[in-house]
């Protein structure tokens, strides 16, 4: 794995980098829609966690054995553990727990403020990935825009204000997560890494799901949903993301959260039958808002590309803008 190029001391974004991003957003956009359909199905958080996870680790094990890069994995087994429970082990359950109270909108918009939870515990554990005022500006606009997106007051019944507590320390997790690959698993092959991490956590989730088994069988679209989130959401995701994060950093590759939001309420309002509304509007422009403040105003490549075309004079500057990610300096 390449770390990204840079360009006058920052760090530059390669075209694969971008289409990893955009794949991101939309494979962790659909999870909140399947989770809520899983758990709506009569699937239990901490089955629908474990099989979700077991799934993943079947089918990226296969590939990481044919590659012979389980091996390199043995002297870091400690972080790949601590990984494991905070990335996997710890969100999963506390996530699908949280939609059994919440719309799948807003657990998604809960989940948003991971950002700005890597930039506060990057002021206390990774200087490389520490935002500077510009780019603090734009989280701080997303996270606004989660605020009014959210459109109600959780705390106004105990169920609701629980389910999004468990969100957002799920949330923490998914902050941890990535700081501890960049950190000290950078170096690991991904598929390898996201095998060994799934099959950690399975480990972890088993006696969670032994708890937590079905008081009747669930529902076929239960199984449905589980099926997507361990196949697609799962395995090809955590994938792409170990790639995404080693080339351009933990605080660019946690944007993709910014997105998420607006997928997961397209979702809920075609599928679910989800209303939003005119404070969830405003808060979608707000997250878009602060997602294109952080990045520092960057369009991926094509439309940089395609612009040049439309603009006689900005095909000489297409270098210099096209490739940038920037929301936090270093990476």
């Amino acid at each position: 794995m390449r770390a990204a190029r840079k360009r006058h001391g920052v760090a530059l974004v390669s075209a694969r980098a971008w289409a990893i991003f955009a794949a991101l957003a939309v494979l962790w956009g659909i999870p909140y829609l399947f989770i809520k359909v899983a758990v709506d199905g009569g699937m239990p958080p901490g089955t629908l966690a474990w099989g979700r996870v077991v799934l993943g680790a079947l089918v990226l094990s296969p590939w990481a054995l044919r590659a012979g890069t389980l091996r390199a994995l043995r002297s870091h087994w400690r972080w790949l553990a601590a990984y494991a429970i905070a990335e996997i082990a710890i969100p999963f359950p506390l996530i699908a727990a949280g939609e059994q109270h919440l719309p799948s909108s807003l657990a998604a918009i809960i989940i948003a403020a991971v950002p700005l939870i890597i930039a506060l515990l990057a002021l206390r554990f990774d200087r490389a990935e520490r935002v500077n005022g510009r780019q603090m500006v734009g989280l701080v606009i997303g996270m606004f825009g989660v605020v009014a997106l959210v459109g109600v007051d959780v705390a106004g019944r105990l169920s609701t204000l629980l389910g999004a507590g468990a969100i957002l320390l799920a949330a923490v997790g998914y902050s941890a997560g990535p700081m501890i690959l960049k950190k000290h698993l950078y170096d690991l092959e991904p598929r390898a890494a996201m095998s060994a991490s799934l099959a950690i956590a399975a480990l972890a989730l088993t006696p969670v799901a032994l708890l937590d088994l079905p008081s009747r069988l669930p529902s076929a679209s239960a199984f449905g949903g589980v099926a997507i989130l361990g196949l697609l959401c799962t395995a090809t995701a955590f994938s792409l993301m170990a790639v995404l994060v080693v080339d351009v950093g933990a605080g660019r590759a946690s944007v993709t959260t910014y997105l998420n939001p607006v997928i997961a309420v397209a979702l809920g309002v075609v599928v679910l039958g989800e209303q939003p509304g005119a404070s969830a509007i405003a808060g979608l422009l707000l997250i878009l808002a602060g997602s294109w403040i952080s990045t520092d105003g960057r369009l991926p490549p094509g439309i940089t590309r395609a612009a040049a075309r439309l603009r006689p004079g900005l095909g000489d500057q297409r270098p210099a803008v096209s490739h940038r990610l920037e929301v936090a300096d270093g990476g």
